[in-house]
This record gives structure tokens, C-alpha cells and sequence, in this order.
């Protein structure tokens, strides 16, 4: 489940909400254990997932980087060639 969380901080452009808010959901999936909670525990996960996006924006913010932004574009080349690499010899 976690694979799906990536570094969010020091790129250009800056993490949006729907990638922090992808972070944050993955982050709750993983350490509660369930991908869709039951209807008891629905309220108590999303209100989880909203926080921890909220404090994940605040922590963005916060950091500071002393070397230049990376480009997305770059990162995702590279982890397409890792993963190319990877299951090419498998």
C-alpha cells in the first residue's frame, strides 16, 4: 500500500492537494489496515485523512531545502526507467 506514498517535498512545481490528499489516504489505509473502513469507522478515517493532508501542507510549507527543486518530469523519467530495469530482469 505504501509504495504509493512519494516524496512530496522540493519539487517544482510544488505538491497540490490531490497529491498530499493521496498521501495522507494511503498513510491511513496503511497504519489502520483497511482500504474502505466499515460505516463505524468511516467518519473517524476520513476525519483522520483530512487532518493528516492538513498537517502534511503545513509540513511542506515549513521545510526548508538547500538544494534546487527537483523536476517532476526528471523523477518520473528515472522511476520509469528503475521500474523498466527492475521487471525487465525478473
Amino acid at each position: 500500500m505504501c509504495r504509493n506514498i512519494h516524496t512530496l517535498h522540493n519539487f517544482e512545481p510544488a505538491a497540490n492537494d490531490e497529491e498530499v490528499h493521496a498521501a495522507a489516504l494511503q498513510y491511513v489505509r496503511k497504519i489502520s489496515g483497511s482500504t474502505k473502513p466499515s460505516k463505524a469507522n468511516a467518519e473517524a478515517f476520513e476525519r483522520a485523512v483530512h487532518e493528516i493532508a492538513h498537517i502534511t501542507h503545513h509540513l511542506l510549507e515549513d521545510l526548508v531545502a538547500t538544494t534546487p527543486p527537483k523536476d517532476r518530469e526528471v523523477e518520473a523519467a528515472k522511476a520509469r526507467a528503475r521500474s523498466a530495469q527492475r521487471f525487465a530482469s525478473a
